[in-house]
């Protein structure tokens, strides 16, 4: 009888959920997200189908109508934010207070996308699991991914307690100027709060989650060099020199040799000159004259270069000064610098929230999170708080072909991320400051 005991008590842990370990409210939730997965999937085609490329200040604004009346739904306290003076749309933000004493959550995410209204990629499509759509994934499906987790906590009761903050930023993908004044507010949550979650997408490889617990950086520089103009049967000699291309060339070939180092990349996206050359308004279309048998007198380049620390900025920065100034005869050269994404380093704190999450995976029957390797996740507003905040980035859903026509978002993970959220904001919310 013992033994017959015994089998018949494995057979039943065997049986049981994977999420068995989840307590009655975490699992309450679990079933609020799946109940209303295909609620979360209409919101989705709803916001896609309202374009809101950073520049499209119109459809930025009326992206945020539509899920302002969510968070009011919640018992969150919203607030639209215009920022015309960064000529940019503004930022939606929702604070939702709970019990005195406990965490304050920083949840992060973004209402504008890639796609203009002159892009031909306009429309939300649903083909089998995957919502083909202009922003679907970066970054509608985190946030309707977080409106999930939300809700669930709303429906299990664990939401009245929690302190949450959260900052919907209208300009992520090409930020207003100027950076001060378009993330004060965001750094100011961050300087608040006790944990912030990045509701970006979620990395997958071979199959695998990964845990995201670094961005990298994202700066620009512009180079312009000089040189003495004349016929080119002089260049090289004393008094005349090597003009301003081939000064340029110096630098730039200095940078690829000189500059390398872990975590680092960087890169020439623009470049001209000759006799005259210049840059638009935007920096982002040149136009040059010259003929073969003149010397150039003017060149101009611009790249970016991105890294994993502070102090790898001022690092690279410097060396990249020190080399432009080692001039070729007869010419000179400048260069300036825009630091418009810091960086958010890995640090010990990061690591630990990484934890809390695996252990919300292990509880949920879902394999452990390895940490993603830094190079493989571009800038993002988390950055702005990474200095004072303990944080993880990739709470959104997983997809396909960001930024380019034909991006995808994985639906059945829009789920998944909803659950893992709100049981570790539950986790985190019951905690002491």
């Amino acid at each position: 009888m013992k033994t017959y005991l015994l089998l018949a008590a494995a057979a039943v842990a065997l049986a049981s959920p994977a999420h068995a370990a989840l307590s009655s409210a975490e699992k309450k939730m679990v079933a609020t997200v799946d109940a209303e997965a295909e609620r979360s999937i209409l919101f989705l085609e709803k916001l896609v189908n309202q374009n809101s490329g950073t520049l499209n200040i119109e459809g930025v604004t009326k992206v945020a109508e539509m899920v302002k009346p969510e968070f009011d739904a919640l018992g969150f306290t919203t607030v639209w934010k215009p920022l015309p003076q960064t000529k940019r749309a503004g930022h939606l933000i929702a604070t939702h207070k709970g019990r005195p004493g406990g965490k304050l959550l920083l949840l992060i995410g973004h209402l504008d996308t890639v796609f203009e209204p002159d892009s031909p990629f306009q429309k939300f499509e649903r083909k089998g699991d995957q919502g083909v759509g202009p922003g679907a994934a970066d970054n509608k499906g985190g946030v309707v991914a977080m409106l999930a987790a939300l809700r669930a906590m709303k429906a299990a009761g664990t939401l009245k307690d929690a302190n949450i903050e959260v900052h919907l930023t209208g300009d992520e993908e090409r930020s207003g100027d100027p950076i001060d004044i378009a993330r004060a507010d965001l750094i100011a949550a961050g300087k608040r709060a006790d944990a912030a979650l990045d509701f970006e997408g979620l990395s997958v490889e071979d199959g695998r989650d990964m845990g995201s617990i670094a961005r990298r950086s994202s700066n620009s520089w512009e180079l312009h060099t000089t040189g003495k103009s004349g016929h080119s049967s002089g260049i090289f000699r004393a008094g005349v020199g090597d003009g301003a291309i081939y000064e340029i060339a110096r630098i730039i070939a200095a940078f690829r040799t000189e500059l390398p180092e872990p975590n680092l990349t960087f890169n020439v996206g623009l470049i001209t000159g000759g006799a005259t050359a210049t840059l638009d308004a935007d920096a982002v279309r040149a136009t040059a004259t010259g003929k073969g048998n003149i010397i150039p007198g003017v060149a101009i380049a611009r790249g970016d270069f991105r890294t994993l620390s502070q102090e790898q900025t001022v690092r690279v920065r410097e060396k990249m000064q020190a080399i432009v100034a080692k001039h070729l005869p007869e010419t000179g050269a400048k260069i300036s610098f825009d630091e418009g994404y810091p960086p958010m380093a890995p640090t010990a704190g990061n690591r630990a929230l990484l934890a809390k999450l695996n252990v919300v995976n292990k509880d949920m029957g879902l394999p452990q999170m390895a940490e993603l390797d830094p190079l493989k996740r571009g800038a993002g507003d988390i950055a702005f708080v990474a200095n004072d905040v303990d944080g993880l980035v990739g709470l959104g859903p997983s997809s396909r072909g960001d930024h380019a026509p034909g991006e995808a978002v994985n639906l059945p993970s829009i789920a998944k991320q909803a659950k893992r959220a709100a049981i570790l904001m539950t986790r985190l919310s019951r905690e002491p400051k």
